[in-house]
């Protein structure tokens, strides 16, 4: 009884040791950064509204990431317009200036490798609907209502982040800058 299993142990670690052989190639050739990224993260009106601002911080920090730079503010429509001009034609536009003039939004960069993807991916599906039922431990799923009212908003690209984060925080008109945390 000993011998068989020895055998069939010997057999499980060869089995084993193949399966990681065959998958070290792609580990070896896979494209892996260590270098950190920034991107947006906002929490619009509705999450800050319904008071849901610390527990996604606390997702954010648990997560991994480093909040560089925040700030609480209210945007006007002609901000809010300038800050989501590649959707200007669209004919939720209109709606969208409204909800996101409605109140205050924290807006924060956020810090690690893969951060976009990463922030992404806790946030979950625009559509809070869906993200309820595909992706129920997202942020969206958490505190989002619907396809417009999700709660939070994320770059999307390396482009866009870098378009968002100086939208916000660069000098400002009196030349000063933005606090960062």
């Amino acid at each position: 009884m000993d011998l068989q299993f020895i055998r069939l142990f010997s057999r499980f670690l060869f089995l084993c040791l193949l399966v990681s052989t065959l998958r070290l190639p792609h580990r070896i050739w896979a494209n892996v950064s260590t270098e950190k990224e920034k991107t947006l993260a906002m929490i619009k009106p509705d999450g800050v509204a319904g008071n849901y601002s610390d527990v996604i911080k606390t997702a954010i920090f648990y997560s991994g990431f480093s909040i560089t730079q925040e700030m609480l503010l209210e945007l006007n429509e002609e901000t809010v317009r300038s800050f989501y001009a590649e959707h200007a034609t669209k004919s939720f536009f209109p709606s969208l200036v409204q909800y996101m003039s409605s109140g205050p939004v924290l807006i924060m960069v956020l810090e690690k490798v893969n951060a976009i993807s990463d922030w992404r991916n806790l946030i979950g599906p625009t559509d809070a609907n869906k993200a309820k039922v595909t992706h129920p431990n997202s942020i969206r799923a958490m505190c989002g209502l619907d396809l417009q009212r999700n709660c939070v908003h994320g770059s999307d690209s390396p482009q866009s982040a870098y378009r968002e984060i100086t939208f916000f925080f660069n000098k400002s008109s009196s030349g000063q800058t933005f606090i960062s945390t």
